[in-house]
């Protein structure tokens, strides 16, 4: 039988006192961000918060259709450039969650991610229905979350520290499909480039383009700073990488918007992009950049189908949490 995890056990796991886990998890002040962070992960990692929530037993499942709709859906949007809802990704994404609750007659109420929990004491549980995040929501928030009571369904992003269903892109079936088709036209020097820790999918991403190499007898020789490089600092990164150690065969984009800030860097460095270099994508967001492969995902399915497992987690809340998988489709291009 598993044993209990206590606040003990995730102090000797991190190395930090029992004094400050116990803090960091009860929300007071007198520990740091970064340390509250690598608490609440630790906790995650360690089963904390399964200890934590009471065992449901579910009962007979209820379908959508079996009540009439009223009400307000929080849309929680991270405090992150380029994660929002006018973003080429994350607006359709949007706009299949806000056109799905308005055909339920669902009330839609869009906030950023705060920097504190401020915002939060300020809603009232009562009014509010559930909450779709959209992205990458950081671990404190999450938690505070947990304390309304509000069913959670998460959008492209999954936290060992706070459970809950989720919806992805199928990452792993579109990634090995694109990997094996480039591989299969005799590539043998890659890089994959974008910040993996951006995102669980990023990661996701990752794992299926070194997995598919090794397969393949491929030997990886992946520059440090290409897969971690941030956005608002990518241009020193990328061109500092590529005098240093030169250029692949091809690059593998954790989405399409990486290869566009590639390609405008060779612009400013004054480099032409040689006839021997290839880019693939994901996410079919820039249709105009000469990808030999990207991969095209659904956005609005996405925000759709993310409404409709929160609705049905409202009217199933004793039911295991789930994670839907949205296949995506490969792009050949000339």
């Amino acid at each position: 039988m598993r044993r209990k995890v206590t606040i003990q056990s995730i102090a000797d796991f991190t190395g930090l006192s029992k004094f400050a886990v116990s803090r960091a998890l009860s929300g007071k002040p007198g520990v740091s961000s970064q340390t509250r962070d690598t608490i609440f992960k630790a906790a995650g990692q360690l089963g904390y918060f399964k200890d934590s929530k009471s065992a449901q037993t579910p009962g007979e499942l209820v379908d959508l259709d079996a009540r009439k709709w009223s009400g307000t859906v929080l849309v929680l949007f991270p405090n992150i450039r380029y994660q929002n809802p006018e973003s080429l990704y994350w607006g359709p994404v949007f706009s299949g969650i806000s056109s799905r609750l308005n055909q339920r007659g669902i009330n839609v109420l869009t906030l950023t991610e705060p920097k504190d929990d401020s915002m939060f004491s300020l809603l009232n549980p009562e009014a509010i229905m559930g909450v779709i995040t959209v992205g990458s929501i950081s671990t404190p928030i999450l938690v505070e979350i947990r304390s309304l009571g509000i069913p959670v369904m998460m959008v492209d992003h999954s936290d060992p520290s706070f459970h809950c269903d989720s919806i992805f892109t199928d990452n792993p079936s579109s990634m090995k499909e694109m990997m094996n088709f480039v591989i299969n036209k005799g590539y043998r020097d890659y890089q994959f480039l974008g910040n993996i820790r951006d995102a669980h999918s990023f990661y996701e991403r990752f794992l299926v383009f070194r997995a598919a190499l090794e397969d393949n007898d491929i030997e990886l020789k992946q520059i440090p700073s290409l897969n971690g490089p941030e956005i608002d600092n990518f241009r020193e990164t990328f061109a500092a990488a590529i005098t240093e150690h030169g250029l692949p065969e091809v690059f593998v984009c954790a989405n399409d918007i990486y290869a566009l800030f590639a390609m405008e860097t060779f612009e400013f460095m004054g480099m032409a992009i040689p006839d021997t270099l290839v880019f693939t994508g994901f996410d079919n967001t820039h249709p105009s950049i000469p990808f030999l492969a990207t991969v095209n995902v659904n956005k609005e399915l996405l925000g759709t189908r993310a409404v409709d497992q929160l609705l049905w987690r409202i009217l199933n809340p004793g039911t295991s949490y789930e994670k839907t998988l949205i296949q995506a489709d490969v792009i050949i291009r000339d």
